[in-house]
């Protein structure tokens, strides 16, 4: 049989419907006219509201995995971020701790120092500058190493005085540093002078071992000191100038089964713990040698020859 004479239509069970480009011509017009009242009269805004209250708890569900993984990173970064901050705020504070230590050191020896310039404007010896390196290792002395020496012209029994009155004497000297002893060493003795009566008596470093004091030894049970009077050097031993400050009387014991009072004194000067002291030259060293004896005359001869 020839397929050309074969019916093409389809039979009525199997019918489609309108065609397809009627339903594309259809529901594209149905779709821009939706478009359009939309735009216009908001048709579809309540069907909008209802599908987004609808889907909301959906979203919400699929949205928490998200979220914690982000609050998670951001979390670990502040905290890496705080702990950097903590440790170089630590190491700041750390460094203006010492700064402020610093500050206040410099202040003390700041006011010091000025301290022993203006004594040294009041001082007329000959005088020079010295910072105490350390203290002697023998425990059983009080003595102080200086960075002055036979190289500066430091000379042995030099006093030794710093910004409030006598420290010591120089013992020993070596060519770049020179040992101190100080006033309240017990083999270290200084003749003094009492401001208030003019007696004059020689002040002797404590015997004890541990204490920092002094003792204005050889006195009369009856004498006339009371505690507060100020010693200052005599000058008549001439090593110390007169007139230094040296001690305050701070006890005066009279005991009936001695003929001497126990008399007890505060040594004014930084025993322990000064920086800075001024070297003083002796005094006999400031004076003048003894001229030379002249010859004596020969005998004269006759003729008034000699």
């Amino acid at each position: 049989m020839p397929l050309g004479t074969l019916d093409g239509t389809p039979p009525s069970f199997f019918r489609q419907g309108p065609s397809a480009l009627s339903k594309l011509v259809f529901f594209s017009a149905l779709a821009l006219f939706l478009m359009v009242a939309d735009v216009r009269f908001e048709i579809a805004k309540p069907l909008r509201v209802a599908l987004a209250t609808a889907l909301y708890p959906v979203q919400w569900l699929v949205l928490r995995p998200v979220l914690w993984a982000q609050n998670s990173g951001k979390y670990l970064d502040a905290l890496q971020s705080s702990q950097a901050s903590e440790e170089a705020t630590r190491l700041r504070l750390d460094v203006q701790s010492q700064r402020a230590n610093q500050v206040e050191s410099l202040i003390l020896e700041n006011s010091r120092l000025r301290k022993l310039l203006s004594l040294r404007e009041r001082v007329t010896t000959p005088s020079q500058a010295a910072q105490v390196l350390y203290d002697a290792a023998d425990p059983y002395t009080r003595k102080v190493i200086i960075d002055r020496g036979l190289t500066e012209g430091v000379l042995a029994g030099s006093p030794v005085i710093d910004e409030t009155g006598v420290l010591g004497q120089v013992t020993r000297v070596y060519p770049l540093v020179s040992e101190v002893t100080l006033v309240t060493d017990r083999d270290q003795a200084i003749p003094v002078l009492n401001t208030r009566t003019g007696a004059r008596g020689v002040a002797f470093g404590d015997s004890a071992l541990r204490s920092s004091g002094l003792e204005l030894r050889f006195m009369a049970a009856n004498a006339d000191v009371q505690p507060g009077d100020l010693l200052t050097t005599s000058g008549v031993d001439g090593v110390y100038p007169p007139g230094l400050p040296v001690a305050r009387v701070a006890k005066v014991e009279r005991r009936v089964d001695t003929a001497f009072a126990r008399i007890t004194c505060t040594p004014l000067a930084l025993v322990s713990g000064v920086g800075h002291v001024m070297v003083l030259k002796p005094v006999t060293a400031q004076i003048a040698p003894r001229p030379a004896a002249e010859p004596p005359p020969g005998p004269i001869k006759k003729g008034g020859k000699k």
